[in-house]
């Protein structure tokens, strides 16, 4: 059986996939996710809302994708908050999402450290422009934040693999390294995904005493505003949904879960996971 995503909109219009996040104070989370889940009703995808602000992937046909995007900048109850929210979008051929949910959570992204206060501190931005250049000096450490089956499939050129299976492993991985890059005077330029996980860890790391750089709105930030991405990027990009992986353009390969996930003990929970969700799509 096909999704209602797919059944509703194969053969009316191209479908999209949206991606966006913003790290704000939010007075009452629970009318936002009430709110969200009205404006939402006619996509698929999921959105993460907390007392920080919301992180959220959406897919759907481009004027239902417009209509959201308005709604989530202009309704009054927002009170301007995600008005200046950045949206990525991209074209599908696979539906991404079998369903939508909207959920109330602690965080928008779980670093595994307590009282981070990513809304009103974080690291220094760097445009796509900047950051081909940023990566090329000899004194920054280039630091993949994202998990070891994300780097295993794409990466930038010379990062380095933190070595982590999950988000909340990784402080430990800064914490072991930063007395060293401090001794070699080090500058740290971090990338992830969409630039949520990033903000998250640079906004704990502004005391340790090493400069942060973090890419502005993440890889696929960069394979939007750099048509020759390929000279920095080896590989593809994980996507955590029914598509698996993009490439520098932003299409889908036929990059499989087997692809992601074969061969590894630990990951094999990951590789069921994803079946399930692709059965569930069908």
């Amino acid at each position: 059986m096909n999704s209602p995503l797919s059944s509703a909109t194969e053969d009316v219009a191209p479908l999209f996939h949206i991606a966006f996040y913003k790290f704000v104070r939010l007075d009452d989370a629970d009318a936002v996710v009430m709110r969200l889940r009205e404006l939402t009703q006619d996509l698929l995808g999921s959105i993460l809302v907390a007392d920080e602000g919301i992180n959220g992937v959406l897919a759907g046909n481009a004027a239902a994708l417009d209509r959201f995007e308005q709604a989530l900048r202009d309704d009054p109850l927002f009170g301007g908050r995600f008005a200046d929210i950045v949206f990525k979008r991209s074209a599908c051929k696979t539906a991404p999402f079998a369903r939508i949910k909207v959920h109330r959570k602690s965080e928008i992204v779980f670093l595994g450290v307590d009282n981070v206060d990513a809304v009103s501190k974080t690291g220094i931005d760097v445009s796509p422009q900047e950051w081909r250049e940023l990566i090329a000096q000899d004194d920054v450490v280039v630091i993949d934040n994202r998990n070891s089956f994300e780097y295993k499939l794409g990466k930038f050129k010379n990062a380095i693999d933190p070595g982590v299976d999950n988000f909340r492993d990784f402080p430990k991985f800064i914490e072991d390294h930063v007395p060293e890059w401090k001794k070699q005077n080090k500058r740290v330029a971090m990338y992830c995904t969409g630039g949520i996980r990033c903000e998250k860890t640079s906004a704990w790391m502004l005391e340790m005493g090493v400069p942060v750089y973090q890419l502005e709105g993440g890889i696929l930030n960069y394979f939007q505003q750099m048509p020759d991405a390929d000279k920095d990027w080896q590989g593809e990009c994980f996507v955590f949904d029914n598509r698996i992986a993009l490439d520098t353009h932003l299409q889908e390969t036929g990059t499989t879960p087997e692809d992601v996930y074969g061969g590894e003990p630990d990951w094999e929970w990951r590789l069921q996971r994803a079946k399930r969700l692709d059965e569930e799509s069908d």
